[in-house]
Protein backbone atom coordinates (compact mmCIF):
# COMPACT_ATOMS: atom_id res chain seq x y z
CA UNK A 1 0.00 0.00 0.00
CA UNK A 2 1.27 3.44 -1.08
CA UNK A 3 2.29 5.87 1.76
CA UNK A 4 0.07 8.95 2.40
CA UNK A 5 2.11 12.40 2.07
CA UNK A 6 2.51 14.48 5.09
CA UNK A 7 3.41 18.26 4.32
CA UNK A 8 5.37 19.23 7.41
CA UNK A 9 6.81 22.24 8.64
CA UNK A 10 10.22 23.46 10.49
CA UNK A 11 10.05 26.70 12.42
CA UNK A 12 7.84 26.03 15.43
CA UNK A 13 7.09 22.65 14.84
CA UNK A 14 10.50 21.04 14.66
CA UNK A 15 12.50 22.99 16.17
CA UNK A 16 13.03 26.82 17.28
CA UNK A 17 15.80 28.46 15.19
CA UNK A 18 18.28 31.04 16.88
CA UNK A 19 15.33 34.69 16.56
CA UNK A 20 14.53 34.63 19.92
CA UNK A 21 18.31 34.23 21.33
CA UNK A 22 19.78 36.60 18.61
CA UNK A 23 17.11 39.31 19.60
CA UNK A 24 17.45 39.11 22.98
CA UNK A 25 21.35 38.66 22.69
CA UNK A 26 21.01 42.29 20.20
CA UNK A 27 18.42 44.02 22.78
CA UNK A 28 20.00 42.90 25.92
CA UNK A 29 16.80 41.38 27.00
CA UNK A 30 16.02 37.99 28.77
CA UNK A 31 12.76 36.99 26.71
CA UNK A 32 11.76 33.23 26.85
CA UNK A 33 9.70 31.58 23.98
CA UNK A 34 6.23 31.68 26.06
CA UNK A 35 6.94 35.63 26.75
CA UNK A 36 6.00 35.81 23.05
CA UNK A 37 2.40 35.81 21.55
CA UNK A 38 3.12 37.20 17.75
CA UNK A 39 4.28 34.53 15.23
CA UNK A 40 7.24 37.50 14.64
CA UNK A 41 9.55 37.54 17.80
CA UNK A 42 11.05 40.56 15.75
CA UNK A 43 7.65 42.50 16.53
CA UNK A 44 7.29 41.81 20.02
CA UNK A 45 11.16 42.18 21.31
CA UNK A 46 13.00 44.92 18.27
CA UNK A 47 11.84 48.75 17.83
CA UNK A 48 10.87 49.48 14.03
CA UNK A 49 13.67 52.26 14.62
CA UNK A 50 16.12 49.01 15.09
CA UNK A 51 15.02 46.79 12.49
CA UNK A 52 17.70 47.45 9.86
CA UNK A 53 20.53 46.92 12.39
CA UNK A 54 19.48 44.01 13.57
CA UNK A 55 18.43 42.68 10.49
CA UNK A 56 22.81 43.40 9.03
CA UNK A 57 23.37 41.13 12.38
CA UNK A 58 20.89 38.90 12.34
CA UNK A 59 22.87 37.86 8.41
CA UNK A 60 26.22 37.60 9.85
CA UNK A 61 24.58 34.83 12.37
CA UNK A 62 23.14 31.01 11.43
CA UNK A 63 19.78 31.02 13.14
CA UNK A 64 19.93 27.15 12.70
CA UNK A 65 23.30 26.83 13.97
CA UNK A 66 21.92 26.18 17.69
CA UNK A 67 18.18 25.72 16.97
CA UNK A 68 15.96 24.32 19.84
CA UNK A 69 14.69 20.91 18.69
CA UNK A 70 10.92 20.22 19.99
CA UNK A 71 10.15 17.68 22.83
CA UNK A 72 10.36 14.43 21.33
CA UNK A 73 10.39 15.52 17.41
CA UNK A 74 12.64 13.64 16.10
CA UNK A 75 11.92 10.82 17.38
CA UNK A 76 8.28 11.31 16.26
CA UNK A 77 9.19 12.14 13.05
CA UNK A 78 11.29 8.98 12.54
CA UNK A 79 8.24 7.14 13.74
CA UNK A 80 5.49 8.90 11.22
CA UNK A 81 7.97 7.70 8.60
CA UNK A 82 7.17 4.61 9.14
CA UNK A 83 3.99 4.84 8.17
CA UNK A 84 3.77 8.08 5.81
CA UNK A 85 5.52 9.51 3.49
CA UNK A 86 7.19 13.25 4.60
CA UNK A 87 7.91 16.10 2.66
CA UNK A 88 9.08 19.37 4.57
CA UNK A 89 7.47 22.34 3.74
CA UNK A 90 8.73 25.20 5.25
CA UNK A 91 8.90 29.26 4.52
CA UNK A 92 12.33 30.50 4.36
CA UNK A 93 12.14 33.98 3.41
CA UNK A 94 12.42 36.98 5.96
CA UNK A 95 9.64 39.52 5.22
CA UNK A 96 12.00 42.48 7.24
CA UNK A 97 14.67 41.60 5.14
CA UNK A 98 14.03 39.70 1.72
CA UNK A 99 16.78 40.09 -0.68
CA UNK A 100 19.24 38.61 1.98
CA UNK A 101 16.93 35.90 2.71
CA UNK A 102 18.63 33.19 0.44
CA UNK A 103 20.91 32.23 3.51
CA UNK A 104 18.17 31.21 5.24
CA UNK A 105 17.76 28.07 2.64
CA UNK A 106 21.46 27.14 2.87
CA UNK A 107 20.81 27.39 7.04
CA UNK A 108 18.10 25.30 6.77
CA UNK A 109 18.59 22.86 4.74
CA UNK A 110 21.84 22.17 6.15
CA UNK A 111 20.16 21.69 9.35
CA UNK A 112 17.72 19.35 8.24
CA UNK A 113 20.20 17.07 6.71
CA UNK A 114 22.29 16.57 9.99
CA UNK A 115 19.16 16.55 11.99
CA UNK A 116 16.90 14.62 9.94
CA UNK A 117 19.53 12.25 8.11
CA UNK A 118 16.52 9.44 7.48
CA UNK A 119 14.45 12.21 5.41
CA UNK A 120 14.94 12.38 1.77
CA UNK A 121 16.57 15.81 0.77
CA UNK A 122 14.50 15.81 -2.26
CA UNK A 123 11.36 15.92 -0.34
CA UNK A 124 12.21 19.23 1.06
CA UNK A 125 10.21 22.30 -0.51
CA UNK A 126 11.07 25.45 0.35
CA UNK A 127 8.20 28.39 -0.59
CA UNK A 128 6.19 30.66 1.47
CA UNK A 129 3.19 29.71 -0.54
CA UNK A 130 2.17 26.57 1.00
CA UNK A 131 -1.37 26.20 -0.53
CA UNK A 132 0.03 25.24 -3.71
CA UNK A 133 1.59 22.02 -2.05
CA UNK A 134 -1.05 19.27 -2.00
CA UNK A 135 -1.09 16.46 0.35
CA UNK A 136 -2.87 13.56 2.39
CA UNK A 137 -2.03 15.87 5.48
CA UNK A 138 -0.32 18.97 6.55
CA UNK A 139 1.81 19.90 9.80
CA UNK A 140 2.01 23.72 10.95
CA UNK A 141 1.77 26.36 13.21
CA UNK A 142 0.01 28.92 11.31
CA UNK A 143 -3.74 29.02 10.83
CA UNK A 144 -2.97 30.81 7.21
CA UNK A 145 -0.62 28.29 6.05
CA UNK A 146 -3.94 25.38 6.77
CA UNK A 147 -5.38 26.93 3.88
CA UNK A 148 -5.24 23.83 1.31
CA UNK A 149 -7.78 21.53 0.67
CA UNK A 150 -5.85 18.62 2.50
CA UNK A 151 -8.06 16.34 3.95
CA UNK A 152 -6.28 16.60 7.64
CA UNK A 153 -5.00 19.60 8.72
CA UNK A 154 -3.34 19.82 12.06
CA UNK A 155 -2.04 22.99 13.85
CA UNK A 156 0.63 22.30 16.06
CA UNK A 157 0.56 24.05 19.32
CA UNK A 158 3.03 27.33 19.78
CA UNK A 159 3.34 30.88 21.90
CA UNK A 160 1.72 32.17 19.52
CA UNK A 161 -1.31 30.58 18.30
CA UNK A 162 -2.33 29.47 21.81
CA UNK A 163 -5.56 31.80 21.80
CA UNK A 164 -7.03 30.74 18.39
CA UNK A 165 -10.33 29.42 19.06
CA UNK A 166 -11.39 25.76 18.39
CA UNK A 167 -14.80 27.28 17.18
CA UNK A 168 -12.61 28.97 14.72
CA UNK A 169 -10.24 26.02 13.92
CA UNK A 170 -13.23 23.34 13.72
CA UNK A 171 -14.54 25.54 11.05
CA UNK A 172 -11.64 25.24 8.96
CA UNK A 173 -11.82 21.57 9.30
CA UNK A 174 -8.56 22.02 11.14
CA UNK A 175 -7.29 19.61 14.51
CA UNK A 176 -5.59 21.31 17.16
CA UNK A 177 -2.42 19.13 18.42
CA UNK A 178 -3.05 20.46 22.33
CA UNK A 179 -2.06 23.91 23.19
CA UNK A 180 1.26 23.53 24.59
CA UNK A 181 4.43 23.03 22.36
CA UNK A 182 5.98 20.56 24.60
CA UNK A 183 3.03 18.37 24.39
CA UNK A 184 2.93 18.81 20.77
CA UNK A 185 4.17 15.98 18.73
CA UNK A 186 3.17 13.34 21.57
CA UNK A 187 -0.32 14.61 20.67
CA UNK A 188 0.54 14.68 16.68
CA UNK A 189 1.05 11.13 17.33
CA UNK A 190 -2.22 10.48 18.95
CA UNK A 191 -3.63 11.95 16.01
CA UNK A 192 -1.90 10.01 13.26
CA UNK A 193 -0.77 6.84 14.35
CA UNK A 194 -3.82 5.75 16.24
CA UNK A 195 -5.20 4.49 13.24
CA UNK A 196 -2.96 2.60 12.17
Amino acid sequence: MEKKNILLDVDEVICFAGFLDYANEFMNTNYEIDDIKTYFIDDTIIPQNKIKEYNKFLNSKNIYENAHILPNAIESIKKLSEYYNIIICSACINPYDVENSGKYFKDKYDFLIKTLPFLKPENFIFTNTKNIIKADIQIDDRVSNLVNDIPIKILFPSYHNKEIADEYLSSKNIIRAGKDWRTGWQNVLNILIKEK
